[in-house]
Parts: C-alpha cells; sequence; structure tokens
C-alpha cells in the first residue's frame, strides 16, 4: 500500500524539528562571522584603538591644564618669550617693566619723542593763550621808571581787575621783521631809507636778538631770513635795486607777524617805509586783527614826509600812529639824517628797559573777539605807561 508524502511528513513533526535546528546550527557554523566571532572583533577593536584614543586626549588635557594651573598660583608668572625675555630677567619684575624695550636706543628715542610732544604741546597752549603785554613806563620828565615790580603793576581788562601772572624785564631776547619798502613811491628818497635801516641795526640789534628783512613792493618777499648777524643784514639793504612797483605794505605787515608767530621772545615789526599801501589784498581792520592775534609789537620810522601838509599823506601817518599805539610800539618821522639816530637810539632804550607782563586770558575771554587792555602803575602816580591797547585770542590760534 502507499502512503502519501504529505500524511507521512505531517506524522513525524519532532525528526523534523530536530532536523531543522541541526541544519541552522550548520550553516551559522558555516557563516564567515558568528556572533560570538563579531563581540571578540569588537573587543580587540577596542583594545586596539579606542582605548589609546582616550589615554592620549586625558594627556592632552593634562598638558593643557597645567600651566593654567601655574598661572594662578602666581600673578609675577611671565609669558615664556625667549625672544624678548632675558635668561637672567628677575622674576620679581612687574608687568610694566618687563614689556619695555630691551633696545637703549629704540627706549631713548621713544622718550624723546615722548619728551618732544609734550614740549610741543606746552608751546601750542602757551602761544594759544598767553597773552604778554610789553610795557614802557616814563616819568613825567620821560625818563625811564627801572625799578617797579609785580606788585606795582595793575592790569585792567574790559575794565575789570585781572591777575598778572608773571612779570619779567628785557632781558627777554627780541624776534623782528623789518619791512622794507621797495616801492616806485619812495625813488626820491631811496638812500635815505637805506641808511636809516642800516643804522637801525647797528643801534638796536643785540647778540641775543635776531632780525629778518623783508622787501615790499607789489610783492611781498623774505629777502634775509632770520639772523643776529648784524652785517648780513645791513648787506642785504645795500643790495636792494632801484625801487619799483606798487605797495602791499599791509600784506607786509600780516605776512611778517605769521613769521614771528613760532617763535619765543618779544615780536617787533619795524616799518620803514612812507607808509602808503596802494595793493594789499587785506584792509586796515584785517591787518589790526592779524597783528594783534599774532601778539606784535609795531615801531614804524615813516620816511618820505613834509612839512608841508599838502604833500604829506595824512592818512597813512594816521595809519601808521594807530598800528604803533594799539600794539604798544612807536612811531617816527624823522626828516634828517640827525633825526634818524636820535630815533632809533629812542626805541632801543624801549626795547631795553620795558616790562613784559604776562596775562591768561579766562576762557571768555578767548573767544575771537577784541578785548581792552589797560596798564597802569598803581603805587606811582606821575607816570606815564605806553602799553598795547587790547589783544584778540582765536578760539582755535594759529601755531
Amino acid at each position: 500500500m502507499i502512503v502519501p508524502r504529505e500524511k507521512h511528513s505531517a506524522c513525524s513533526p519532532l525528526k523534523d524539528k530536530a532536523s531543522s535546528r541541526t541544519a541552522s546550527a550548520d550553516f551559522a557554523r558555516s557563516l564567515p562571522y558568528s556572533p560570538r566571532l563579531n563581540i571578540n572583533f569588537v573587543r580587540d577593536l577596542t583594545g586596539r584603538f579606542v582605548v589609546p584614543f582616550f589615554v592620549i586626549l586625558l594627556v592632552s588635557l593634562a598638558a593643557a591644564l597645567i600651566p593654567i594651573a601655574t598661572h594662578s598660583q602666581s600673578g609675577r608668572q611671565k609669558p615664556a618669550n625667549t625672544n624678548t625675555t632675558p635668561k637672567n630677567s628677575n622674576s620679581n619684575t612687574r608687568p610694566r617693566q618687563a614689556s619695555k624695550s630691551t633696545n637703549p636706543t629704540t627706549s631713548a628715542k621713544t622718550n624723546s619723542n615722548q619728551e618732544n610732544s609734550n614740549e610741543a604741546d606746552d608751546v601750542v597752549r602757551v602761544t594759544s593763550t598767553l597773552v604778554p603785554v610789553p610795557a614802557s613806563v616814563v616819568d613825567v620828565r620821560g625818563v625811564a621808571v627801572t625799578n617797579l615790580k609785580l606788585e606795582d603793576f595793575e592790569l585792567r581788562i574790559d575794565g575789570q581787575p585781572n591777575v598778572i601772572s608773571d612779570l619779567s624785564r628785557a632781558e627777554t631776547p627780541v624776534r623782528m621783521a623789518m619791512l622794507f619798502d621797495n616801492s616806485g613811491s619812495l625813488s626820491e628818497f631811496r638812500e635815505f631809507e637805506k641808511r636809516a635801516a642800516i643804522r637801525f641795526f647797528r643801534n638796536v640789534l643785540r647778540p641775543v636778538d635776531q632780525a629778518a628783512v623783508f622787501s615790499v613792493s607789489t610783492d611781498v618777499t623774505l629777502a634775509e631770513p632770520l639772523t643776529n648777524d648784524a652785517r648780513r643784514l645791513e648787506s642785504t639793504i645795500a643790495s636792494f635795486g632801484k625801487p619799483e612797483g606798487a605797495t602791499s605794505l599791509f600784506d607786509a605787515i600780516i605776512q611778517g607777524g605769521a613769521y614771528l608767530k613760532p617763535y619765543p621772545g618779544r615780536r617787533i615789526i619795524v616799518i620803514v617805509s612812507d607808509g602808503q599801501d596802494t595793493t594789499s589784498r587785506a584792509d586796515f581792520d584785517t591787518t589790526m586783527q592779524r597783528v594783534l592775534a599774532d601778539d606784535c609789537q609795531i615801531y614804524v620810522v615813516q620816511t618820505g614826509l613834509y612839512d608841508n601838509a599838502n604833500v604829506r599823506a595824512l592818512a597813512a601817518e594816521r595809519r601808521m600812529e594807530e598800528f604803533a599805539s594799539q600794539t604798544g610800539g612807536a612811531a617816527y618821522i624823522p626828516r634828517s639824517v640827525e633825526d634818524l639816530d636820535s630815533a632809533f637810539a629812542q626805541i632801543a632804550a624801549d626795547l631795553a628797559q620795558q616790562y613784559i607782563l604776562s596775562y591768561y586770558p579766562a576762557a571768555d575771554k578767548r573767544d575771537g573777539h577784541y578785548h581792552m587792555i589797560a596798564v597802569s602803575v598803581k603805587t606811582r602816580s606821575n607816570t606815564r605807561v605806553r602799553a598795547r591797547k587790547g589783544f584778540l585770542v582765536k578760539t582755535r590760534d594759529r601755531v
């Protein structure tokens, strides 16, 4: 009898399950990676790579934390820089000292630059705010009074008493700018003017003083820069050729004041001219403001004038006298060589016997406006003082 296959398989389930397990085990053994082998592979991988990686990481962290711990223990610890730190440097040196350059030449240059910068600041401050007030004091006979002290003077600004910061005498050096008229209007008095200028330098210039010469005609030219060599100045005057052109006297006054502005000492402008102006771009009022702002005194030796009022340039004479009066200088009108000697002797005595008062204007006076000055001797009644009549300090003064 033939038994059907389906029924035979269904009648042997245990045998089939055992056969299945055996086949599965044989199949697992035949695989290249069994679960047991995978565990061993991971363990081997961990031992070879992961553990050394963590060891290296821990060592790196420890190396990074050591300097931090060292620095936190001592605030004087210097940074490790073998290029700039000497081997024998003191560990107690302060950081500010350690940061200085070890090159003496560089340090000296740096200190010199700092000192020059500080000195430049001082110069700017002084030239911007200090108002020097040269004052000449004479008695009723016209004789100079030379024994006064700071407490003898009274200074009023716009009518109000003000403190005088300092008082010095005429030992202060003088810086002069002579404006020599080379225009065609003075061809007739050319030699007279030359003698006047030469006599001026011979009688007035001291070894501590310096002077410059400007040639004034249509254009203004610096013919001789500042020097204390009187012969060079006289030679420059003597070398001037035939006068020609117009007269830009106001422009010359402004240029002379600007030229003297950076120099310390008393700043003096000496005008040798008939005083007539024909071609200046600046007018009289502008020129006066600039001269007052530059702290210059003006002395005028006005040549080419006669006794005949119809010929004399009366307007020019008044302008020259106003320049001298407002700045504390003086104007002279010599008509002969003998008069020249007398005029220059008076200028020399004036410069040698002056008092120089120092005044620092308050902030509200440094406004670019004109302020009046009045100087008097309060301890003596029979004296006459000649000083500048006002000052003008710009809000941002030129240097």
